[in-house]
């Protein structure tokens, strides 16, 4: 089933530019227009959690041969009626027979509207213009962008301070947003990595990998010899977004 996507123009067209054309370009779609240059969030996957609102920038080059009433590039999936759910603002796109580069932000906010779980993953990227004698032209711009859901660590290192030589304990615990709920849950059995980074240092080293229990619950024992930071990085799939953990100081004596 579709759903309707919201849309503001910047008044004035400030973030456009346009350019005449002495011919309409080679490789036009036949209903008028032609997108081209599409770039959505920087080429990154749109990663969302459960309150804070979302922002992706989009540009693209926007080719007609009629006036323009309205534009916009969304995303969708199946047919071009099932689009994901969002806020666009978009800059305007005057003239005949122009070229427009258009700045376009696509907002989402799951606090405001509801998202499903089974909407993390792929989506393909239209282009959608809208002309003033009352015609229009969508086209697939052969682009898939990944919408996620945003994940969580937590760590802490035990004891404090250890000895050099002795056991030192890591533990955490991976969650990733749930759109239905607007909550934080576990997520088991998640692969995840270890990583330590000395005193002094200026980047972190993966140590070691383990998988989250049945709770999202994450544990690693190892060998104290130096004093430092430990860390927890989970590095996403295609439904879930890359996360890390704040940092856990050690002294090693």
């Amino acid at each position: 089933m579709g759903k309707k996507l919201w849309r503001a123009v910047v008044a004035g067209g400030a973030a456009a530019v346009f350019t005449g054309l002495a011919a309409f370009p080679a490789g036009a779609a036949e209903g008028g227009a032609a997108f081209t240059r599409v770039k959505v969030n920087g080429g990154k996957p749109v990663v969302i959690g459960v309150a804070n609102e979302v922002k992706a920038p989009t540009s693209y080059r926007l080719t007609v041969s009629h006036q323009v009433k309205w534009t916009d590039v969304f995303l969708y999936r199946g047919k071009t009626d099932n689009q994901l759910w969002h806020n666009i603002q978009t800059s305007d796109c005057s003239g005949m027979g122009v070229t427009c580069d258009v700045v376009e932000t696509m907002y989402f906010n799951p606090s405001v509207w509801d998202m499903r779980n089974s909407e993390a993953g792929a989506w393909k990227v239209a282009g959608e213009v809208r002309f003033k004698d009352g015609t229009g032209d969508t086209d697939d711009v052969g682009q898939t962008v990944y919408v996620k859901r945003n994940s969580r660590l937590s760590v802490k290192a035990s004891p404090k301070p250890v000895a050099k030589g002795g056991a030192l304990t890591v533990t955490g615990k991976v969650t990733r947003a749930n759109w239905e709920t607007r909550k934080y849950v576990s997520y088991e059995g998640r692969k995840v990595s270890l990583q330590f980074k000395p005193a002094g240092a200026t980047s972190y080293t993966s140590v070691k990998t383990v998988y989250a229990n049945g709770k999202g619950d994450l544990k690693a024992t190892v060998k104290a010899s130096k004093t430092g930071t430990w860390r927890w990085m989970y590095g996403g799939n295609t439904t879930t977004g890359a996360s890390t953990s704040a940092g856990d100081y050690v002294v090693v004596k």
